[in-house]
């Protein structure tokens, strides 16, 4: 009897014993790599950590991730006029206006008080700009002279009410009541949305040629720095050498700048903007340089220009203080520019209502059609404001900003 049960006992215990040593080295295994790994090799989805499994069905019935809406551009303009313009300037607005932007207009302190009343009270009676908001008047006029540096004042007093009115814009630009768009706000904003919003669309060259002796070495004053009357502004001498600090340049005063470029000329935590402005006060036409100055001989935004203002402007050669009137003749020239802005034109110049009908789609006396219209008749409402529908001006924009932006990436015109 002792042999029949002794067999089966020991085989057990042989059982036994493996199964402990079996279980030792799984305990050894299990401190070497964590367990979550042995199960990923047979379902690589299975973790320890899942209270359930995930199975292909819950995977289809998932609905996908919303799509990320684009950051759409938005424009910061500044539009002024003197004497005589409140009408040219109230239908610039009307063109350009689109409620993602910020405007600033300015009638100079040249203009008659009545013009200045009626432009502030059309501004606070629309409906739309009263509504949306972001239709700003400089109530407390400044005095304009094109040749002084009171333009230049002007304009950065414009860039800080805009800075401290919104801090949703990406770009500025600045316009006169001379000016008007080639194309429509949804074309300029789609052309815009997907550039680095650190480049700066400003003319610029260091080859001063004639300018040199008839510009930089003269010294002026602009009595509209302290007079309330606009007169010419007067030379004095002695004249002055070109300056060693810093090199010179000189281009368009028409420019679409980067809030972060703004924001060095406004703020200027280097010195370098101020002691230009204190320079191109005796400048003769300082609008022409100080910008193109400033950021040429600032390293950190000299690799941002692109040498182009964006408008059609047909000059004399060599160009004369202000350019050609643009007519109707000029309408082929203009759209073959493929550029966004064209000056200056007449108040009321037919070529503005073929611009109008032909490029814009825009009926006398209302705001240009875009995604945004709303209301019947349109544009009378606000829709959605980063709905775009951009047209055919679109794409000519977009050919002329890609040929520029070709050039200035093999450094071509930039700030040499």
């Amino acid at each position: 009897m002792e042999k029949k049960w002794a067999f089966p006992l020991a085989i057990s215990s042989l059982i036994c014993m493996f199964l402990l040593a079996t279980s030792f080295n799984m305990g050894l295994l299990s401190s070497l790599h964590p367990i979550n790994s042995i199960f990923s090799i047979f379902s690589p989805g299975l973790s320890t950590n899942q209270t359930n499994p995930v199975f292909a069905e819950q995977k289809v019935g998932q609905p996908p991730p919303p799509p990320t809406t684009p950051n759409i551009p938005r424009f910061a303009y500044l539009i002024s006029g003197s004497r005589g313009d409140l009408e040219k300037l109230w239908r610039t607005l009307q063109v350009l206006y689109h409620p993602l932007n910020q405007y600033v207009v300015h009638l100079d302190l040249e203009s008659p008080a009545e013009e200045r009343l009626d432009l502030a009270a059309r501004v606070e009676k629309d409906p739309i700009f009263s509504k949306v908001g972001n239709v700003h008047m400089i109530t407390k006029a400044n005095m304009v002279t094109y040749r002084g540096p009171t333009m230049v004042a002007n304009t950065l007093h414009a860039c800080a009410i805009l800075l401290k009115r919104s801090k949703n814009w990406d770009w500025f630009i600045n316009l006169s009541a001379s000016d008007y768009p080639l194309v429509t706000q949804d074309d300029l904003l789609y052309t815009f949305l997907g550039l680095d919003r650190n480049l700066n669309f400003i003319e610029h060259t260091s080859r001063l040629g004639w300018k040199e002796n008839q510009r930089a070495m003269p010294l002026i004053v602009d009595p509209g720095l302290h007079m309330t009357t606009k007169s010419e502004i007067f030379w004095v001498s002695p004249r002055r050498t070109l300056p060693t600090a810093f090199k010179l340049f000189t281009g368009s005063a028409w420019m679409v700048l980067s809030r972060s470029f703004v924001e060095y000329c406004i703020w200027g935590w280097d010195n370098l903007p101020r002691t230009l402005l204190m320079y191109y006060a005796n400048f003769v036409s300082s609008p022409e340089g100080y910008f193109q100055t400033v950021i040429c001989n600032a390293p950190e935004y000299a690799k941002t220009t692109v040498n182009h203002d964006l408008h059609f402007i047909s000059w004399d050669n060599p160009p004369k203080q202000h350019p050609h009137t643009l007519t109707i003749n000029d309408t082929s020239r203009m759209i073959g520019s493929n550029a966004a802005f064209a000056r200056k034109f007449r108040q009321d110049d037919p070529s503005l209502d073929k611009i109008d009908k032909d490029l814009l789609g825009r009926k006398k006396g209302g705001f240009t059609p875009g995604g945004w219209c709303s209301g019947n008749p349109p544009c009378s409402k606000v829709g959605d404001p980063t709905k775009l529908k951009p047209g055919p001006g679109a794409q000519r924009l977009r050919l002329l900003v890609s040929r520029l932006l070709l050039s200035a990436r093999y450094g071509q015109n930039q700030c040499k």
